[in-house]
């Protein structure tokens, strides 16, 4: 069990640090990192955060000797819980850990639709219908503050065109410039013309999702995950140089990292129908954690069913008790946490995975999966470059 370190050590903790360093005009709610990692404050004309979906500490450790990334590696921090994208980037783009900005998941219930949608890309579950236009769903369900919008610099999102201009980037890059791009030399080659050409101090936010989707499909072991890993290094390294003397310091790190769950290790919840008997509606979050909305009068049932049929293989927690406890952060809660978290959740143990399925929706296996609080997942890796002036 591996549990964010919220005291010091975590991508929350980074943010403040960077907040800080950019001059934000109210401190994050969260300590700065802690000890001697990273160097920020008045150090650097040009700050930029590459953001790698999926590359854990583990994973770079292990495949990155000699690369530029490993050699430039400070150590590692933790993700937020859970350790998913949905969370962890949305602590990227805010500043906020899960407890304050109340994202929670892949797919989450949403008491202000009445339904089930998945956040990042702003669309309900299977085939349910919702009223509300997309559009109009950031202003409804997110109440958090952007980074871009705390800070005194002028801020640039570098992301992948297919989703540059998405409801949930729009929000998130408020008040910043967006640059779209379609390849590894694109993404860098944005962030390197920012620098250069920026009359002023600068924030760059950069993100890259593919080591994620492939680790998804193929598993993070695979090959094509490893070819794409070296691409990404190379590139890496040729950025480096392009911004030798610029006064840049370029700061790589992850939202989480992950486990591959063949298919012996995913548990179909059709198959265990009294269970599924005593939800009220299907499951939330993610594969690796799971938010369980309980029948009213059904939980000590729902208690029995779970130990019996997920014996050995996930543990269940009353869901107020890990907000208690700290997992989704430090500090009170978002008032609209509760309900997206459910009455219970479900943590899979070791590389156990807990899938359903609702009408309307495209079945599918994930070999590679995350959210959960192995140290494979949990821990990413902190990747700290000065291209001094």
């Amino acid at each position: 069990m591996t549990l964010p370190d919220y005291s010091g050590g975590s991508i929350a903790n980074l943010m403040r640090s960077l907040g800080d360093a950019c001059g934000a005009s109210q401190s994050l709610p969260y300590a700065p990192l802690r000890g001697e990692k990273v160097s920020l404050r008045g150090t650097a004309r040009h700050i930029v955060l590459l953001v790698i979906d999926g590359l854990g500490y583990r994973y770079l450790q292990r495949h990155g000797t000699g690369g530029h990334l490993r050699t430039h590696l400070r150590g590692g921090i933790t993700s937020v819980f859970p350790s998913t994208t949905a969370s962890a980037v949305t602590t990227f783009l805010s500043g906020l850990a899960p407890q304050q900005h109340a994202l929670t998941g892949w797919h989450m219930y949403f008491a202000e639709l009445g339904a089930i949608a998945a956040v990042l890309p702003l669309r309900p579950r299977g085939a349910e219908r919702i009223d509300l236009p997309p559009e109009e769903w950031p202003a409804r369900l997110f109440g958090h503050r952007p980074f871009a919008r705390r800070i005194d610099r002028t801020a640039t999102f570098v992301s992948p065109r297919e989703i540059a201009d998405s409801p949930f980037n729009r929000y998130h890059s408020a008040g910043a410039q967006v640059i779209a791009y379609a390849t590894i030399e694109e993404l860098f080659g944005a962030i390197v013309r920012v620098v250069r050409q920026a009359e002023e101090p600068t924030y760059t936010h950069a993100y890259f999702s593919e080591l994620d989707s492939l680790a998804h499909i193929h598993g993070i072991g695979s090959d094509q995950v490893a070819r794409r890993f070296a691409e990404l290094d190379r590139a890496f390294g040729a950025c480096l140089d392009a911004l030798a003397g610029s006064d840049t310091l370029l700061i790589a790190c992850a939202d989480h990292g992950f486990v591959d769950s063949p298919p012996e290790r995913q548990i179909d919840l059709a198959e265990h129908g009294e269970l599924a008997a005593t939800l009220a509606r299907p499951l939330c979050g993610e594969r690796r954690v799971a938010y369980c909305y309980v029948k009213p009068g059904q939980a000590a049932r729902f208690e029995s069913e779970a130990a019996r049929a997920l014996e050995g293989r996930a543990d269940c927690y009353r869901a107020e008790e890990l907000v208690a406890q700290g997992w989704f952060g430090p500090g009170t809660p978002d008032p609209r946490l509760a309900a997206r978290i459910g009455d219970y959740v479900l943590v899979m143990r070791e590389n156990w995975t807990l899938l359903d399925w609702v009408e309307g929706e495209r079945r599918y296996r994930q070999l590679g999966v995350h959210a959960g609080i192995s140290e494979e997942e949990m821990i990413v890796p902190l990747v700290v470059t000065d291209c001094a002036g």
